[in-house]
C-alpha cells in the first residue's frame, strides 16, 4: 500500500469504516469525497467485483501485486479459494499483532513489526508478512512493551478472536489454530467469492 495519501478515501468510497476505527469518516459522511459524491452512479459487475477486491486491499494494507501473489497461493491450494485467501492474509505477522491488541491500526501493528519489536518463537522477525503458523508464539521486546499506543491497544482492545490466545501481563500471544471463515473480524461484510471472480 502507499504509504502517503488519504487515509480513509476509500472507506468513504464504499460508504464503511474499513479502516475499522470508531471516529472514520464515513460514519458521518458514507457516500465518496468529491463534489459529485453524492450523486447516483450505474455500476458494473466489474466495478463492483473489484470493489470488493479494494475493500479487501485496503482492510489488510497490502499492494496489488501482494494481493495477486495470495490469490495465486489460494487458488492452488485444495481449500475454497476465497476462504484460503483471506485466512492467510488474516494470519499475517502484523494482522496477528492488531487482532492481539498489540496495536490500534494495522500500520501501527506493521511499524512495530517492521522496526524489529516483534518475534516469533523467540527469534526476531522485520517481515510483516511473515505468515504465523498455529502453536507459534508472538513477543514483544521489552521495550516495545513500554510503547504507549501498545499499552493503549491493550487496554482498549476487546478480547482476541478465538483461534487466538492473549496474555496481557506477558504482552505475548499464540494462534492457536487457523482460523475459520465466519471467525475472522472483517470490519465490513465481503464477498470474497466476487474477488476470485475478478482474477479468474
Amino acid at each position: 500500500m502507499d504509504k502517503n495519501g488519504p487515509k480513509h478515501k476509500m472507506c468513504r468510497r464504499v460508504g464503511a469504516p474499513l479502516c475499522g476505527r470508531p471516529n472514520c469518516p464515513s460514519n458521518k459522511r458514507p457516500y465518496p469525497p468529491g463534489q459529485h459524491g453524492r450523486g447516483r452512479k450505474r455500476i458494473s459487475e466489474y466495478q463492483t467485483r473489484l470493489l470488493e477486491k479494494q475493500k479487501l486491499r485496503h482492510i489488510y494494507g497490502v499492494n496489488e501485486k501482494q494481493m495477486r501473489r495470495y490469490y495465486e497461493r489460494a487458488n492452488q491450494s485444495r481449500a475454497v479459494t476465497g476462504e484460503e485467501m483471506i485466512r492467510q492474509l488474516e494470519t499475517r505477522l502484523d494482522t496477528v499483532c492488531l487482532r492481539l491488541g498489540l496495536a490500534l491500526t494495522t500500520s501501527q501493528a506493521r511499524q512495530l513489526v517492521s522496526h524489529g519489536h516483534v518475534a516469533i518463537d523467540g527469534r526476531r522477525n522485520d517481515v510483516p508478512s511473515a505468515q504465523v503458523k498455529p502453536g507459534q508464539t508472538i513477543t514483544l521486546s521489552p521495550k516495545a512493551r513500554n510503547f504507549i499506543f501498545v499499552r493503549e491497544a491493550l487496554e482498549v482492545t476487546p478480547e482476541p478472536p478465538v483461534y487466538l490466545y492473549r496474555n496481557k501481563e506477558e504482552v505475548s500471544g499464540v494462534l492457536s489454530r487457523h482460523p475459520e471463515r465466519d471467525e475472522i473480524p472483517l470490519p465490513v461484510t465481503l464477498d470474497e467469492r466476487l474477488i476470485v471472480e475478478f482474477y479468474s
